[in-house]
């Protein structure tokens, strides 16, 4: 039974139902050992069975960061045993995703895939597992004792909990809160997460007085009633721990009364209880305890010694004392904490054997067995059989490799380099030298998202490496200049590329050489003074396809398709990236190599307006990443990002709104918050209740990086522009062409934007008669043109722009005519311009909300100019394709012209609020809401992205409305209406 644990019980509880509801959650649950934090979980794990939801529960071991994915294996294997009710699901999702079905014991051992991507595999699988799951039934993921878990499965578990946002799925991880020391790798991963809006944080704490005394009452059912003053000694000593209560009251009698004097440690408490097993019982636990893990019948008799009938005996006995539990095919200690003193208890040299009968064992198994290079490396290394220890580092580091977990690889490969002069016939053992082993560790190292120690690695290999070896230093030289790239440390890079290229002759042609050549090349795509780069990439082209390595052909011809994408008007350049593209994917080993290719072919039939290409290209790139189980990898990413921008062009706002329910707007990382960018696009198109949400989670992250800043400010801007705000617009633009961003192609937009929010101040100060602003408006406008004419003429080079594409133009003819507009003329041919050029060539198509946009221009355009009819028939374009795509803000602008212009009828808008608060606008009622919750200007101004002189306007405007004198006053009436 449960005790005192009801207002834990209930969170967790909630955090399930939110799951059942479309709302993934994700609870920690910390606590110190022994607290009760896995009985509150199977209380719930009970409860959710019982509602019919999918269960699967995992543990963490004492191992290391030897067994990546112990708990996720765990789970697995558990759920797919006969006898539970989601065994044939689970079996069946497992068949379908062979990366996961490789994790358990029966499994392969390997991802069958490049080591770089196997990460991104599986964790791409563990998602469409848990979503395929969720379809049908509500699902309980609970991965227990994380203060344990490897590496591979902590960045699982900050995979899941950013990830996980509409699926039917609630995670429960489980710590203890004492072991986090400050140097645990587990603390700054709880620290992040808990930031998260979708992870929560349940403490279990002790007892107290009362709930001892509960818990003892339970235990002693049956036998003589607890004295209080038995509960107060036992609750004094144990601290409320309900695990200490429990061994207390169990241990002895005398213990729990008070008639001896306890051991000094918790240990001896333990311990008193193993001790009272026969000898065979004792052995039995002592073998548990060095194994580590759960362990079957089999493996205690041929570790322990004893016969069969000798085993089952010691174990019914153990079992039925309550330190070993049945679990699934074997055994597991009722408390970690049991084992732990259990296993110190052992004397050195008892601790040694049995050891090293493990590694016997273990070494006996068939070769690829799942795990067991990484238990065997354990075992022998606590037995000191330095020679074997370092055999199976070496193995389990490669096993690693194959699961796609390189930090865990990386680990065993450094232990196996630190035993590498203890151990005679090393290179024997390896099966490679120590450098080739070195850089290995390093390439893992790097895989692991440490470059920088791979650098400082290969740096040291560059003296060690033979001279006469060169193909091996050339290697070394053209990892470490991929990794100082990597790290931006551009010119290194360049030197040692070029040092990489110019060891190895060039007859015969090598792959190695080919990899150098493709290397060198990407670091001419940013320092390139003497132009070299066309003529040595056509080159080493040829040299790639006559050392018959397509992984570096296909890289070279990416970096050649890019450069003159960027200087030369090349119509076929998308043909070049289809080539690289397929060439990458018939290699199977340079996937990343094939998605960057495929992005880039969508990417350049964007550009160029053929929308109904790049929809297919994008959709072919991101089928591509998910059946290679890459989805989530960051080629993976920015391809599903172009689709979702392709849709947004396209006018298919309904698939853009799917895709971007996969954009977290909980984010706490830059690269995190450039996916939720990209969202805004359509929800500040619709006027979405999310904009602002998004926004005040993006806003802390935009000044940490300058592509973030470009795409959430510039569309923060036409957000604030839409709400009437052209200052924070400004701010935003401002913002922007600050940056290196000023001399992309992408400013143009920018200007233009800006552009508008001039337009918007020259008209209030033409109508308050404000000359001086006037001036200031015109001045400024003439400053963004600037930007935006200069960037069309010229390329980040400085050179001529031999390109624009049909968006850059269209971007640029609305510059021109906002311009226009801050001078108070509407031109109405530039508005047709802008028309025509962003409808692609095709009236029907091209950027679907930007010709609806532009014709609202060029409506009130042909209105001023005295063209009614057009300007009626342009304005009923607008209107219904604003109606058809939902933009809101835009249907709102298209109702106030046709009302001002009497254009046949006003845009159907949403009925607006009534009663004492239907003078307010929207913006208003934002600020009167934010009134109503005691904020002040200044935080009004940080929570709507608006400047405090605005937020101050709002509140007079406000007060004035509402007819009253004080925000006191019109707090209460915005409490009276519901606000």
């Amino acid at each position: 039974m449960l005790i005192g644990r009801a207002a834990e019980l209930a969170e967790l509880t909630a955090a399930l139902e939110r799951a059942a509801g479309g709302s993934a959650a994700v609870v920690l649950v910390s606590g110190d050992a022994g607290v009760g934090k896995s009985h509150l979980v199977a209380a719930l794990t009970r409860a959710a069975r019982g509602k019919g939801c999918a269960v699967l529960v995992g543990q963490c071991a004492e191992l290391g960061e030897s067994m990546p994915y112990l708990p996720l294996a765990d789970a697995l294997w558990a759920a797919a045993q006969d006898g539970t009710p989601e065994a044939a699901q689970i079996r069946a999702a497992l068949d379908a995703r062979p990366v996961l079905k490789s994790l358990l014991p029966d499994g392969d051992g390997g991802v069958g895939a490049a080591s770089e991507l196997g990460q991104q595999r599986l964790f791409g699988a563990v998602l469409g597992l848990l979503g395929e799951l969720g379809r049908d039934r509500p699902v309980l993921l609970a991965l227990e004792d994380l203060h344990w878990a490897d590496r591979s499965t902590r960045h699982l578990l900050t995979f899941l909990s950013r990830v996980l946002q509409r699926e039917r799925v609630c995670l429960i991880g489980t710590y203890r809160s004492e072991d986090l020391h400050r140097r645990h790798p587990l603390r700054p991963v709880v620290a992040e997460l808990l930031r998260l809006p979708n992870v929560t944080g349940v403490e279990v704490p002790p007892f107290g007085p009362g709930e001892t005394a509960e818990y003892l009452a339970e235990l002693a059912r049956g036998a003589a009633p607890v004295t209080p003053e038995a509960v107060e000694r036992v609750h004094r000593r144990s601290e409320g721990n309900p695990f200490y209560v429990g061994e207390l009251y169990s241990a002895d009698p005398k213990l729990r009364d008070g008639g001896a004097e306890l051991p000094s440690g918790l240990a001896d408490l333990l311990l008193s209880r193993v001790e009272r097993l026969s000898d065979g019982g004792q052995r039995v636990v002592r073998v548990a305890a060095v194994a580590g893990r759960r362990v079957d019948d089999e493996l205690v008799r041929r570790v322990s010694g004893l016969d069969e009938a000798a085993v089952g005996e010691a174990l019914r006995e153990v079992v039925s004392h309550q330190l070993l539990v049945p679990s699934g095919a074997g055994y597991t200690f009722r408390h970690a904490l049991l084992r732990e003193a259990v296993y110190a208890d052992l004397l050195p040299g008892e601790r040694t054997r049995l050891h090293a009968d493990f590694a016997r064992l273990l070494a006996d198994l068939p070769a690829g067995t799942r795990g067991s290079a990484a238990e065997l490396a354990h075992h022998s290394l606590a037995a000191h059989d330095l020679p074997a220890a370092f055999a199976a580092s070496v193995r389990a580091g490669r096993e690693a490799d194959r699961l796609g977990a390189p930090a865990e690889a990386f680990e065993h490969y450094e232990r196996a380099l630190e035993l590498w002069e203890a151990v005679p016939g090393a290179q024997e053992a390896a099966g490679t030298d120590r450098i080739r082993l070195s850089l290995t560790a390093a390439q893992a190292s790097a895989r692991a998202g440490e470059p920088r120690r791979a650098v400082h690695r290969l740096r040291r290999l560059l003296d060690t490496a033979a001279p006469v070896d060169v193909a091996l230093g050339s290697q070394i030289r053209e990892h470490l200049a991929s990794y100082l790239g990597d790290i931006d440390e551009d010119e290194e890079s360049q030197v040692m590329a070029r040092e990489a290229v110019t060891m190895l002759p060039a007859d015969p042609p090598t792959p190695e050489r080919a990899w150098a050549l493709a290397t060198y090349a990407r670091t001419l795509l940013y320092r390139d003074e003497d132009g070299e780069l066309p003529a040595f990439a056509e080159k080493a082209v040829e040299e790639a396809r006559a050392a018959g390595n397509t992984g570096a052909e296909a890289s070279l011809l990416v970096t050649l398709g890019l450069y003159r994408e960027s200087r030369e008007a090349a119509a076929g350049v998308a043909d070049v990236f289809a080539r690289a593209r397929d060439l990458a994917a018939a290699d199977g080993e340079t996937s990343m190599t094939a998605m960057r290719a495929a992005f880039h072919y969508a990417r350049t039939k964007f550009d160029r307006g053929d929308v109904a290409g790049a929809v297919r290209a994008a959709d072919e790139g991101v089928k591509f990443a998910l059946d290679n189980g890459v989805g989530w990898s960051m080629f993976g990413i920015v391809l599903r990002c172009l689709r979702y921008l392709i849709h947004y062009t396209s006018g298919n706002w309904a698939e853009a709104d799917r895709l971007a329910d996969e954009f977290a707007v909980h984010v706490v990382r830059p690269a995190e918050a450039e996916v939720s960018a990209y969202a805004l696009f359509t929800e500040v198109a619709q006027g979405g209740p999310r904009v602002a949400e998004r926004l005040r989670w993006i806003e802390p992250l935009w000044g940490r990086d300058p592509f973030l800043n470009y795409v959430a400010r510039g569309l923060a801007a036409e957000h604030a522009l839409w709400r009437g705000d052209p200052d924070t617009a400004i701010e935003h633009v401002r913002s922007i062409l600050g940056t290196v961003y000023a001399r992309s192609a992408g400013a143009i937009r920018i200007a233009a934007t800006g552009l508008w929010a001039q337009a918007e101040r020259a008209a209030r100060a033409r109508a308050a008669g404000d000359e001086d602003a006037l001036r200031a408006a015109a001045a400024a406008g003439d400053a963004l043109l600037q930007v935006a004419r200069s960037v069309g003429a010229l390329n980040v080079d400085g050179l001529p722009r031999t390109w624009l594409g049909y968006e850059g133009q269209a971007w640029l003819a609305r510059a021109e005519a906002e311009r226009r507009r801050i001078d108070g003329l509407y031109d109405v041919e530039l508005w047709r311009r802008t028309v025509d050029l962003f409808t692609y060539g095709d009236p029907d198509g091209g950027f679907v909300y930007e010709v609806a946009r532009s014709r609202w221009r060029l409506a009130e355009a042909l209105a001023e100019n005295g063209d009614r009819d057009e300007a009626a028939a342009q304005w009923r374009s607008a209107v219904r394709t604003a109606e058809r795509l939902g933009a809101k803000p835009l249907l709102a602008a298209l109702h106030d012209l046709g009302t001002r212009a009497r254009l046949g009828g006003a845009a159907r808008t949403p009925s607006a609020p009534s009663g004492p608060l239907s003078s307010l606008t929207a913006r208003e009622r934002e600020v009167l809401k934010l009134v109503a919750e005691g904020h002040n200007n200044r935080e009004i101004a940080a929570a709507l992205f608006i400047s405090p002189k605005t937020a101050s306007v709002h509140v007079s405007n406000i007060l004035a409305k509402l007819n009253v004198t004080s925000r006191t006053q019109a707090a209460a009436l915005a409490h009276r209406e519901g606000i």
